[in-house]
């Protein structure tokens, strides 16, 4: 997204560290098992429209996308794309860059939209699907950027924020569904907020499949900087089969798209680390 100029004095602070190795090898559903593929997609505000980010959303096959930095000229382009494919569809717009939607093929029993902490709202959308009631919390945390834009005290002073801000947006679950909470997090997995998650129970799953894998690009004069900001985490009740970034769009965000099964109905094949 535009705002995210900032980012090129402060990614080389965050972006890079060690990587290590993948704890979970990505599977296909067995054909009885039932499942649910989510996709998040900062679609970029300023470009609302954009043929091949509109081809990204529409190619990517998911059950329920979960789009950021949505515009009223973004719900127009990809209602007149996808509502045929895609025929519950529900936007939220917040200008500039908080616009939030759901597109989904899966009946949408309820979305309560929650007023921004920060910067932007998040909302808490319930699904019916063939692994049964399913809430999933859309968020668009705090940018690191002051709220004069400085970008220097804004990496200094956003962290606690985020995590407020899931922490506020998270008490509006209902703490007896499995719960998904995606969205563009303007932090990798070690940021406060994805760790105030962990501390309650939720992982990220993308690193879990590809601990290199980057969700966000800038190009530059001098090379293209890239990060991890955008996540599929899950609670104890969820297992993913495979989550992937998806190489589309325009946008300065890719897709991550992640396959869900009931944690119940999977195998205990894989560990993650923090069990070893």
């Amino acid at each position: 997204m535009n705002q995210h100029r900032w980012l090129l004095l402060v990614i080389p602070v965050f972006a890079f560290g060690c990587v290590g190795p993948a704890t979970r090898v990505p599977a296909l559903p067995m054909p009885s098992q039932p499942h649910l593929s989510i996709m998040t997609y900062n679609v970029n505000f300023g470009m609302a429209g954009d043929t091949a980010t509109v081809k990204a959303v529409a190619q990517q096959d998911a059950d329920v996308i979960f789009l950021q930095e949505t515009t009223l000229a973004w719900e127009e382009a990809l209602r007149g794309e996808l509502s045929e494919t895609y025929p519950h569809m529900a936007f939220k717009q917040h200008p500039p860059a908080g616009g939030l939607a759901v597109l989904s093929k899966l009946p949408i029993e309820s979305i309560d939209y929650l007023p921004a902490k920060s910067w932007f709202p998040a909302a808490r959308v319930v699904l019916r699907s063939t692994v049964g009631r399913v809430q999933v919390l859309n968020v668009h945390l705090r940018p690191p950027a002051s709220d004069r834009g400085n970008v220097v005290s804004g990496y200094f002073m956003t962290p606690p924020i985020r995590r407020q801000e899931i922490s506020t947006f998270a008490a509006a679950l209902d703490p007896d569904l499995p719960t998904l909470i995606v969205g563009d997090f303007n932090e990798g997995e070690h940021g406060r907020a994805v760790k105030w998650l962990n501390d309650h129970g939720y992982r990220s799953a993308l690193p879990e499949f590809s601990p290199g894998a980057k969700t966000w690009r800038w190009h530059t004069s001098v090379g293209t900087l890239r990060g991890r900001y955008d996540h599929l985490c899950y609670d104890k009740r969820l297992t993913p089969l495979r989550v992937e970034v998806r190489d589309a769009g325009q946008s300065d965000h890719l897709p991550v798209v992640g396959v869900f099964a009931l944690a119940r109905d999977v195998l205990p094949t894989t560990r993650r680390s923090d069990q070893q």
